[in-house]
């Protein structure tokens, strides 16, 4: 750990991949530390006693976005629900009928017919009045025809309903808290593996479990082990010593942490979900989605989540950091990997949650950034620094392109690295690009010397389009002089004196923070948030390793949705990848890129405040549906006899209005799901309309979403 809070970089740089034991690369395991307090109100997390009770809670299959831990399904159709006070009403009043048609019976009131079949039933021998037979004969008789009242006025009464609705739900809470699995179907015993044949290491990590010195955490990154055995990834020898030395701190992360310092949102390591809210109790809602948790998972965000609100919406606080926090848990559990980007002080969660924290334009901060992404190629490098520098400058069409930006830095960066074996800094890129005499004869000198006639031919064409109208060189050399600033003097170094962080890391379970100089540099700011997303959707497309989810949270991209970015987006579906980008408005993103973006991410929320033109660009992808209109007509009814006219009168003296008779048309219309108007207006503070679709091309409609539930 270094003294400003982040660590060191080479553990970022190796897998998790648990080695035998006593192997020299094998970390000293630490003791298990107390659990941090977190943050005050923040929901517990399985810890001790908690881990084998959250362990356990089942977790059935669920729709798209369903918080599945402890879930109970509800049916697809509303079902036509009695209000609970006149459902109460009528189990009492049908009790109070049940007991005096019994009392009657009882007393005599209603003669002593229901007495002749006990009387037909008793034998001579037992006529004796009180004989011991005859009286237990009696009661036996007395019983059914009481039972027989009870399930008369029990239905009734609705009495079924009342038990289902209010008593249930309780018995089967006392139930549940009771019920132990067998050992077979216990998560908590490992019958995976178990049936694997490795039976010790299960009562291991069983033993464990049971002794309080497990997390959730554990239990994944464990579990995430034993996938990588059985896809053979990793040999069976080395997981199981691992596990008999080490018990639940086996295959640790690279940075040796349990788990993060505090946690502000629910998470379930078993299904990888992070809790975001409670879907409300609306009408527009689907019957099976109102009062349950909305959650999100990889399999959620590999479709790419875009979140548009204005600023305090809850952005960040209610989205960015959730999602981010859980993906720090995954990468610590070797499943995931994380890249947060945003302004400094944007609430994007401690220095102790991450590996690598780059602060540009902070001259404390340990870490750089690689302005090239780590590539040797210098094509690949020209194509994502243009993206960068000019994206945003492109024409805003789908199909558009920076081609020429990157012909032109390739032309430059080629030479350069050919004649230094590194690519330029900032400083001497700009001066390549303004064409500067000097370094553009040095470089020539450099590549005669060398024989390099096909990189003299690129330098020459590079130096014959100087000057010439419609160059884009200057526009490059412009953008390229707002990270030649004082403020960046000690960053983007190519000289191997600074330790750059390279977006090729996301082979590994890395967590990463990057902070903007927000602060006087926002076209800077852009330029950079740029480069990340076009590094990012290059790196993870050529990844070895693709069962690593990997992730980019970028809390404002504003100015970085390009056509080429959106190409990115629509690619990192397939590579297990996604995004999540936030926006205070669509207005930040030009007009023929917005429905491409909307179109590529596969979950949406509009956040409450939204302006209506920005809801007419969700009310258009959300689209319509065929609902059920009914319209009510109240048609006035004329007495044609003197009886039915004073009967009418009377009536109209009594209520006040005229006698009339209703008239209900039902028929199907399609209407929008959400309008632009009620997504303008309608939307409460705190509440979201979110859209999802998983991996799988499975769907969620839009969903009214409380935030703060």
């Amino acid at each position: 750990m270094n003294s400003d809070g982040t660590r060191d970089a080479r553990g970022t740089h190796a897998n998790p991949v648990p080695r035998p034991a006593g192997s020299p690369e094998m970390p000293a395991v630490p003791p298990l530390p107390p659990m941090p307090a977190g943050v005050p109100g923040a929901p517990p997390r399985p810890d001790g006693n908690t881990f084998l009770t959250w362990l356990r809670t089942p977790r059935p299959d669920a729709a798209p976005g369903v918080w599945r831990l402890g879930h109970r399904p509800r049916p697809e159709e509303e079902p036509e629900i009695v209000p609970g006070r006149q459902l109460l009403g009528g189990a009492v009043i049908a009790f109070l009928v049940g007991w005096l048609i019994w009392s009657l019976l009882w007393n005599g009131y209603l003669g002593g017919w229901w007495l002749v079949p006990l009387y037909a039933m008793i034998p001579d021998s037992w006529a004796p009045a009180h004989s011991y037979s005859a009286v237990v004969l009696s009661y036996v008789w007395y019983t059914i025809v009481a039972l027989a009242i009870m399930i008369g006025v029990g239905r009734l009464g609705r009495w079924g309903e009342v038990w289902r609705r209010y008593g249930a739900p309780r018995f089967r809470q006392s139930q549940e808290r009771q019920v132990v699995p067998p050992p077979e179907q216990d998560p908590a015993e490992w019958p995976q593996l178990r049936e694997a044949g490795v039976a010790e290491v299960a009562d291991r990590l069983g033993a464990e479990a049971r002794a309080g010195l497990m997390r959730d955490v554990d239990h994944a990154r464990i579990m995430r082990a034993w996938q990588g055995v059985r896809s053979g990834r990793h040999s069976m020898a080395t997981f199981t010593g691992a596990v008999l030395k080490d018990g639940a701190a086996a295959c640790l992360h690279p940075s040796g942490e349990r788990d993060l310092p505090g946690r502000l949102a629910q998470h379930d390591m078993v299904t990888g979900q992070v809790r975001l809210g409670t879907t409300a109790d609306d009408p527009r809602n689907p019957y099976a989605y109102r009062g349950t948790g909305l959650a999100l998972g990889p399999e959620l965000l590999g479709t790419s989540l875009l979140a548009v609100g204005p600023a305090g919406s809850g952005k960040t606080g209610g989205i960015v950091w959730p999602v981010a926090e859980s993906l720090c848990l995954h990468a610590l559990a070797g499943r995931a990997a994380v890249v947060v980007v945003g302004a400094a002080g944007a609430g994007l969660g401690p220095a102790d949650a991450y590996d690598v924290v780059v602060r540009i334009g902070n001259p404390e901060s340990v870490y750089d950034l690689d302005l090239y992404g780590g590539t040797t190629d210098p094509d690949e490098a020209a194509a994502v620094l243009a993206e960068a520098l000019v994206g945003d400058l492109a024409d805003p069409h789908p199909g558009a392109d920076s081609r020429r930006s990157t012909t032109v830095l390739a032309q430059l960066l080629g030479p350069f690295r050919a004649v230094h074996g590194r690519f330029p800094s900032v400083p001497q890129l700009r001066q390549l690009l303004d064409g500067a005499p000097g370094p553009l004869s040095e470089l020539r000198k450099a590549l005669q010397d060398a024989g390099q006639e096909s990189l003299l031919r690129e330098l020459d064409a590079r130096e014959r389009q100087l000057g010439h109208p419609g160059d884009v060189g200057s526009v490059l050399a412009d953008r390229v002089a707002l990270l030649d600033r004082p403020a960046f003097a000690g960053f983007f170094d190519t000289s191997g004196q600074s330790r750059p962080f390279s977006l090729h890391a996301l082979d590994h379970p890395v967590r990463v923070r990057i902070d903007l100089p927000q602060r006087g540099h926002a076209d800077a700011s852009r330029i950079l948030a740029r480069l990340v997303l076009a590094q990012f959707t290059a790196s993870v497309s050529v990844r070895e390793d693709r069962s690593l989810f990997a992730c980019l949270v970028l809390d404002d991209a504003t100015g970085v949705i390009t056509p080429e970015a959106v190409r990115g987006i629509q690619r990192l579906r397939s590579a297990n990848a996604g995004t999540v980008l936030t926006l205070r408005t669509l207005d930040d993103v030009p007009r023929p890129l917005r429905g491409p973006l909307l179109g590529a991410t596969g979950c949406r929320m509009a956040l409450s405040g939204i302006t209506p033109w920005d809801g007419q660009d969700f009310a258009e992808v959300w689209g319509k549906e065929w609902t059920e209109a009914r319209d009510v007509t109240d048609r006035q009814i004329i007495a044609d006899s003197p009886a039915g006219k004073a009967w009418h009168a009377l009536r109209r003296v009594i209520t006040g209005s005229a006698p009339t008779a209703r008239a209900v048309t039902v028929r199907q219309v399609e209407r929008e799901r959400w309008s632009a108007s009620e997504l303008a207006h309608a939307v409460p503070p705190g509440h979201a309309v979110l859209s999802l679709t998983d991996v799988q091309g499975e769907h969620a409609p839009p969903l009214l979403v409380n935030l703060r539930g």
